[in-house]
């Protein structure tokens, strides 16, 4: 069953005037359609800069498309800051990178768990704390570190407490922003089986926003590649990182580390992401991509099926083998 559907959303801002010049706007997010079953995680990657963040908030409804729609439980999300949308977010959360920025300094972490349940009305004073030690459990924390403030708690204690916060009203959609990049590699680890443990127990679905191509190929079952606002690749997670079509998704997944012997050259992709408000004409990924052709430089391609199946936005997609390089 569909939960979250958007399509083709686009984000625009107004850049910054120069000295002399006018102000260029930036499209953050580009035309991006994305559909995520209940109980499933949609992974989405790609470098800093490129709109999966800004496509986490539009997707929370956080931030409002200046074109295309979100659908949530097959509805249109409500106007922000009505009541309406008030309670949808109850079932909707935003698990954050910074857990200590997440986190009022003020307060125990006993009581930042419980202030969900208060804003939306749910349970009595009882019944909260209840619920408060049974979330604190259910993320591995042990029932005294509620009393404490988050300065108090290590990096890793720190995330459980964020992620037990956005369980508190017992949501069916996680939207993950980069939650486990803040955090040492033993950590993260932890973390992630955490939420395959929870998501498995509660049929959670995720949104999960990540540059970190190693941890979304272990909890995505489809992942989303973004470059510079659109999509560029997206299908099944195994098939993805195993035989990239995209230049793009395949200089991303030749640059994942794997122990012994690497079976293919890493693709080591010339110069940076180009500046949003300045866009290049045609395929935004053609001045850094090795095989563009002159159509490259002129036409967008449209994100379609290519050979298997899955979805491309490349011009060589038809005619493009998949690299087989292994993940």
């Amino acid at each position: 069953m569909t939960l979250l559907a958007l399509d083709r959303v686009s984000r625009v801002y107004a850049g910054h005037r120069g000295l002399f010049g006018r102000a260029r706007p930036v499209r953050a997010v580009d035309e991006v359609s994305l559909v995520l079953d209940a109980g499933r995680t949609l992974g989405v990657v790609g470098e800093s800069g490129c709109g999966k963040s800004t496509t986490g908030r539009i997707a929370l409804g956080l931030e409002p498309p200046d074109s295309g729609s979100v659908r949530f439980e097959g509805a249109a999300l409500p106007p922000p800051n009505t009541a309406a949308w008030r309670r949808q977010r109850a079932r909707m959360q935003l698990v954050f990178q910074d857990p200590l920025a997440a986190l009022d300094r003020r307060l125990t972490v006993a009581a930042q768990i419980a202030e969900p349940l208060a804003i939306h009305g749910i349970g009595s004073g009882a019944d909260r704390a209840e619920r408060v030690a049974q979330l604190l459990a259910d993320v591995g924390l042990r029932p005294d570190l509620g009393r404490r403030h988050p300065h108090e708690l290590s990096g890793g204690q720190r995330q459980r407490a964020v992620l037990a916060r956005a369980l508190a009203t017992d949501p069916v959609l996680l939207v993950c922003d980069e939650p486990v990049s803040a955090l040492d590699v033993s950590i993260q680890a932890q973390v992630v089986n955490m939420l395959l443990d929870l998501q498995a127990a509660r049929g959670i679905a995720m949104l999960f926003i990540s540059h970190d191509l190693k941890v979304v190929r272990q909890v995505s079952h489809e992942v989303a590649v973004m470059y510079l606002g659109r999509v560029v690749e997206q299908g099944p997670a195994d098939m993805l990182f195993a035989e990239p079509v995209h230049p793009y998704t395949q200089a991303l997944v030749s640059a994942i580390p794997t122990p012994g012997p690497r079976r293919a050259a890493r693709i080591v992709l010339a110069g940076d992401p180009p500046n949003p408000a300045a866009r290049p004409p045609g395929c935004a990924f053609h001045p850094r991509c090795p095989v563009a052709i002159a159509r490259c430089a002129s036409e967008t391609p449209a994100l379609g099926h290519a050979q298997d199946g899955r979805l491309v936005a490349c011009h060589l997609a038809a005619t493009q083998a998949p690299t087989g390089i292994a993940a």
